[in-house]
Formats: structure tokens, C-alpha cells, sequence
């Protein structure tokens, strides 16, 4: 019975390695992101005054990681831009969250239970760009290990390490916000998670990338769900973190997730993570005021 349990868990795990993720499951990766995309401050004034420049951060939203790998492997940072209809169901999905009349489209998207099957399928869409990522940089540097997990940092973190050049189109600087400083949760899953892959791509790690893939899916889904549910800024991975950056660097018991990404009062609006990721209640329906 084990035996066939196990049969069966491989099997699963196979069928889901195998599953395209174009169009549903892209479609909520857009989605999000450009939810996302309008939580930044004086983004609905952007695309008021430049629907070309909203436009853009849109696609940076959607593809940042694509363009920012093929950068590192080489390859043209327009190279993605070939796949018209993704392109196509990004951009509509832009129009209609910025656009569509009384903002309805953004109030099915953003109502809770929605929102977090929308976030479920995201992370489902991360996972596989991550472990795409390590397999094309395994293919292009057969031994070079850090440059898999960096291109699968890359893949997985989306427009997060381009957030500074993303800004500068809608015409802010702000460095303090750069995310190698101050990362996110998913940023931090997404430098594990190439490790992770890296090391089963080097066979290292005893187990199928098909069974991987499905763990760290499971992983990323529900720690995304609850985080956005609970509206937390936390990570799984704080005290963890927090022993070892005390263990290995010194680094003061206690310090956590919280810490690290809210900064003073004074300056608490330039927080990170409430522009990149998960904004609180009180800040969402501040901006949905605006918006209307």
C-alpha cells in the first residue's frame, strides 16, 4: 500500500510538472502583479498622465524576470516580447485594473477569496520559473552552480531586483527601497528555492525535480495564502534566520522579518514591503478611495 501511495504521489507529482501554466495560471500571475503594481503610491496618477509609462511598468511587472535573466544569459532583453499573446492578456489585464469603469474589475480581483486563488496560482507560476531558470543556466554552465541559482533568484524574484529602474519610470527614486537590501518573503523563498533546484539539478539532492516542484508549489501556496489572508509581512523563515545571522554574523537575537522591513514612523510610507507585495487593509482601501 505504501508502495502504490508512493506510485501515485509520483505520478501526481509528474502530471503537475507537465501542466501549462499559459493561459490560467498566467493570467493570475498578471493579475496580481499588476494589482500590485497599482498598491505603489501615485501609480493610478501615472496611468492617468502617462498610459504609455503605466504601460511599461505593467510589462516590467509582468515579465522584469525574463528580461532581467536573458540579460545574464546573454540573450536579448526583448527576447520575451516575441510571445504575442502573453503580451496581448498582460496588457488587457493593465487596461482593465486601471481602466475599467467604477473600478470593477479591480474589486472582483482584490476581494479576499479571489484574491487568494489568484495568489495560490501565482506561486504555482513562480515555482516553475524558478526551476526554469536553473535548468536553461544548468544547460548554458553545466558546472557553474552560482550562476544557476542566481539566474533562479532571478526568475523567481520578478520585477522585486528591478524595482529602482521600475520607479524611475513613474518618476521616483527611492534607493532605500532596493530589494537585495531589505528583501520580501518571496524574494527570500525564491534565493532558497534556486538553491533548492540547484542542488537537485547536480544530483545532490535525492529526490525527482517533478516531486521538488510539487513540494515547493505546496510550500509557496500556502505560505502565501495565510500571509495574505492574515494581511502579515512576516516570513516563515524569521527565526530561522534570526538564530543564524546571530550564530554566523553576529547579528542580534530577535531580529526579524518586522524588523527589518518597517522602517521609523517618519518614514514608514517608503516601506518596502507595503509597496512591493502585501499592503495592510487600511492602506488597500486608501488607494481604491483614490482610485475612484
Amino acid at each position: 500500500m505504501d508502495i502504490l501511495t508512493v506510485l501515485n504521489l509520483g505520478d501526481l507529482a509528474q502530471a503537475f510538472s507537465k501542466m501549462g501554466m499559459f493561459p490560467v495560471f498566467d493570467l493570475a500571475y498578471y493579475i496580481v502583479s499588476i494589482v500590485y503594481l497599482k498598491y505603489e503610491p501615485g501609480s493610478v496618477e501615472v496611468s492617468r498622465r502617462s498610459p504609455v509609462a503605466s504601460w511599461l511598468c505593467a510589462m516590467l511587472y509582468c515579465f522584469g524576470s525574463y528580461i532581467l535573466a536573458d540579460i545574464m544569459l546573454g540573450s536579448s532583453p526583448v527576447d520575451y516580447f516575441q510571445h504575442n499573446s502573453h503580451i496581448l492578456l498582460a496588457s488587457a489585464v493593465w487596461y482593465l485594473i486601471f481602466y475599467c469603469p467604477l473600478n470593477l474589475f479591480y474589486k472582483c480581483v482584490t476581494f479576499l477569496p479571489i484574491k487568494l486563488v489568484l495568489v495560490a496560482l501565482k506561486e504555482v507560476v513562480r515555482t516553475r520559473k524558478i526551476a526554469a531558470g536553473v535548468h536553461h543556466a544548468h544547460h548554458a554552465y553545466h558546472h557553474g552552480f552560482f550562476i544557476m541559482v542566481i539566474v533562479g533568484y532571478v526568475k523567481g524574484s520578478g520585477v522585486a531586483l528591478m524595482s529602482n529602474f521600475e520607479q524611475l519610470l513613474r518618476g521616483v527614486w527611492r534607493p532605500e527601497t532596493n530589494e537585495i537590501l531589505s528583501m520580501s518573503f518571496p524574494t527570500k523563498a525564491s534565493l532558497y528555492g534556486a538553491i533548492l533546484f540547484t542542488m537537485q539539478e547536480a544530483h545532490w539532492l535525492p529526490v525527482s525535480k517533478s516531486i521538488l516542484i510539487l513540494g515547493f508549489t505546496l510550500f509557496m501556496a500556502t505560505s502565501k495564502v495565510v500571509m495574505t489572508a492574515r494581511h502579515s509581512h512576516g516570513s516563515p523563515f524569521a527565526l530561522i534566520e534570526s538564530w543564524i545571522c546571530h550564530l554566523l554574523f553576529g547579528s542580534p537575537l530577535g531580529v526579524g522579518e518586522e524588523d527589518h522591513h518597517h522602517p521609523p514612523p517618519a518614514v514608514a510610507p517608503s516601506s518596502p514591503l507595503k509597496t512591493k507585495e502585501e499592503l495592510s487593509e487600511g492602506a488597500r482601501k486608501r488607494k481604491v478611495k483614490k482610485a475612484e
